[in-house]
């Protein structure tokens, strides 16, 4: 028997527009009641800084920033894991009426956090809808969530960019 491929994961490479994707979705799916946040990049004089997290309820937390203290670190930018975790607790992930969760990403920074793995894994175990962009390349974690038989991925390029939405919204169409 055949899984039922309900985990929709979108990779690329860096800038090619996963995060706008991701937005143009959850607006697509607002029936489906989406619950999850995205990340937006933190510029100050034009340079990129860190990272926000945005709830799809508009609510707003810092992933990372140059000038933060933590003992966390992936490249120049220091990772606030607690504040992702305290923000991680305020999105109803398994509500009753949540029928679709968006994650914005499963990348090195918020896989820095056991707390944010573990969630992860539940999502993926549940019954609930999930579209999320995970890193193009990856060990471990990630490579562990790209190999299950329950996803289905697509590879967001430059040739495929206007085309993916609706790739998306048929394969939604067909696992809901």
């Amino acid at each position: 028997m055949d899984l039922i491929k309900k985990n929709i994961l979108i990779t690329g490479v860096p800038g090619i527009g996963k995060t706008t994707l991701i937005n143009k979705i959850s607006d697509k799916l607002k029936d489906y009641r989406p619950v999850g946040f995205f990340t937006t990049e933190i510029r100050e004089k034009g340079i990129r800084k860190g990272f926000d997290l945005i709830s799809l309820d508009g609510r707003r937390g810092i992933l990372s920033h140059t000038g933060i203290k933590s003992p966390y670190r992936v490249g120049k930018y220091k990772v606030d894991v607690r504040g992702f975790e305290d923000f991680l607790d305020s999105i109803p992930f398994f509500a009753a009426e949540t029928n679709l969760i968006i994650i914005d990403e499963i990348g090195k920074m918020e896989c820095l956090s056991d707390k944010f793995k573990n969630l992860v894994r539940q999502i993926f175990d549940s019954d609930k809808l999930l579209i999320a962009t995970i890193a193009l390349k990856g060990e471990g974690f990630v490579a562990d969530l790209k190999n299950r038989g329950d996803i289905k991925i697509f590879d967001m390029t430059y040739g495929n960019r206007d085309s993916i939405l609706l790739e998306i919204l048929k394969a939604v169409s067909g696992a809901g």
